[in-house]
């Protein structure tokens, strides 16, 4: 995917719940991330066959109603930079504050396009009432309701007609790598460090849909593309120091790369921004690499307690339990060569691929074996499986009853297949079919 969608506006005008009917509408989810209870703000969705990240800057907005004018304001910025397109949620029940006019203000001065949403329009009053919103001198506006759903499909056919092309991930035998994080945990020092005086630059690549930058590296002898990140890119006059910031810079890096290299603070562990950014990554299937950076900051590196922080960390990860975790220091450049070497090793397990006799003779020993449990009185019998032609890991395993695959039996067959062949750090996937 190419295409990010921000959805902005003042507090309580519905914007979660937007966010929450355009990424889990039958007719338009494909699969959505919660990275907490309240922090929802990254979802996937697809509409008229164009898939489109989005994104909510809902949740991030807390303090005093000055403070709130300061931090919607950063969050618009960052959207119309980031951002393909933005939708412009305004409560038609209260109409244009002060606060919406000063969204607008900004919006106005974007060269981004903008759909103006008139919300919780549910009955021919409130219809009328929406023409307020014209004064914007925005465009269009959209009346519907995020509770129902009114007037969404109209909203979203528009939408997708001014995506980019979306871009599919080549075949190379160069690997995109993406360094991401939140905000000072060492991502620009780990690309110093990495690329500093040693550096072998062949290419830059920039001018894609994306709007991203890939660098060819030669380096340690590894071939690698180095993608776009919040640690190369000018950051204008963007503050880091909002949590929203990380998400919407990463979204794009994550999704055109081939492994994510996340990197956290030792001092503070893995946080639940921390958690967003890999949850992101899980969802689009990346190859992914954990780094501890700042380990030259702990004073205890005894094994026991180098033991008890992995184990913390796995614990935080669960169910992802297969990441590798590197324990580096871009002060002291410890572990950095570690750190790339295991990176190039988890970007050769995701493109891996498995023959087809090789992985049934293994998985029908462990069938025979292990049987999926039978359903009021129904066995099921797994035929054949073949891994899929996709850009990362999955595989089909025909059958003659798939709707009756407990979630339990798919995790038995996933972590069978992790035993036998090397999938370390890299999510996949298990489809159970019809034969």
């Amino acid at each position: 995917m190419s295409n990010i969608i921000a959805i902005v506006g003042r507090p309580n005008v519905g914007k979660s719940t937007l966010f929450n009917r355009l990424t889990k509408s039958k007719s338009a989810i494909v699969e959505e991330m919660s990275g907490v209870t309240r922090d929802r703000i990254y979802g996937v969705s697809e509409w008229n066959g164009r898939a489109f990240s989005v994104i909510d800057t809902g949740g991030y907005v807390r303090g005093s109603d000055d403070i709130f004018e300061s931090e919607i304001r950063k969050q618009v910025e960052i959207a119309i930079e980031e951002a393909n397109a933005i939708i412009f949620v305004s409560d038609v029940t209260v109409g244009i504050t002060d606060l919406d006019e000063s969204v607008a203000a900004i919006l106005r001065k974007a060269k981004k396009p903008v759909f103006v949403v008139a919300n919780k329009v549910d009955n021919a009053t409130r219809a009328n009432d929406a023409f307020e919103f014209f004064n914007y001198g925005l465009g269009d506006v959209y009346n519907l309701s995020s509770i129902n759903g009114s007037g969404t499909g109209e909203l979203l056919d528009d939408l997708v007609k001014v995506f980019k092309d979306d871009v599919d991930e080549e075949e190379s035998d160069v690997p995109r790598i993406s360094i991401v994080g939140k905000p000072n945990v060492g991502k620009s020092s780990f690309i110093n460090a990495i690329t500093g005086e040693q550096r072998n630059i062949v290419t830059d690549i920039s001018g894609t849909t994306r709007d991203s930058i890939d660098t060819d590296f030669k380096l340690f002898g590894f071939d690698f593309k180095l993608v776009d990140t919040a640690g190369i890119r000018k950051k204008n006059k963007v503050h880091e120091d909002i949590e929203y910031y990380s998400v919407i810079r990463s979204v794009r890096s994550i999704e055109y790369s081939d492994v994510c290299v996340l990197m956290i603070d030792a001092t503070e562990g893995l946080q639940k921004q921390d958690l967003n950014i890999f949850y992101i990554i899980e969802k689009n299937k990346k190859g992914v690499v954990l780094l501890v950076n700042k380990w030259d900051l702990i004073e205890d590196k005894s094994p026991e307690y180098v033991k008890e922080y992995e184990d913390k960390l796995r614990e935080d990860l669960a169910p992802f339990n297969n990441v590798p975790i590197i324990f580096t220091s871009t002060i002291s450049k410890q572990r950095l060569h570690r750190a790339l070497e295991k990176t190039m090793e988890v970007y050769a397990n995701r493109m891996q691929k498995i023959p087809t006799s090789e992985l049934n003779n293994f998985l029908q020993d462990v069938i025979e074996r292990s049987p999926p449990p039978s359903v009021k009185g129904k066995f099921i019998k797994i035929k054949f499986v073949t891994q899929l032609p996709t850009h990362s890991p999955s595989f089909a395993l025909f059958c003659n009853l798939p709707q009756y695959i407990r979630d339990d039996y798919k995790r038995f067959i996933e972590n069978k297949l992790r035993q036998r062949f090397n999938f370390e750090g890299v999510p996949i996937r298990i489809f159970f079919r019809k034969k």
